[in-house]
């Protein structure tokens, strides 16, 4: 949860009895369960409007599809896929010939 432990949870409600007073911390609780069902709310809204918009093509669009490190890490992984795809055939690529046994890889000095 929100990578709280145990015991940093423990350390928190300990601070906000101090603070907030044991008279006062049921309903300051309940206001923060109703900001939390509040924003759960606002997110499913605001999924299911983008998710009407963009057509039934994006039927399983979720509003963590749209952090830049995630979709990276897709276009990444699918850009591997592919590289492992082309590695697995036999076929060489135009202009490569495959190296005899014992053969040293081309290097270039002046690239280095």
């Amino acid at each position: 949860m929100f990578g709280i432990g145990l015991p940093e949870l423990m350390v928190i409600l300990v601070v906000a009895v101090v603070v907030f007073g044991p008279d006062r911390l049921p309903d300051f609780a309940r206001q923060a369960g109703r900001l939390v069902r509040q924003v759960r709310t606002f997110t499913q809204t605001a999924r299911d409007d983008i998710r009407s918009e963009l057509g039934p093509e994006f039927a399983n669009f979720e509003l963590t599809d749209l952090d830049p490190r995630r979709a990276m890490r897709k276009y990444i992984q699918d850009a591997w896929d592919e590289t492992d795809d082309e590695a697995g055939s036999t076929v060489p690529k135009a202009g490569h010939r495959a190296l005899e046994d014992g053969e040293l890889p081309p290097y270039d000095s002046d690239a280095t």
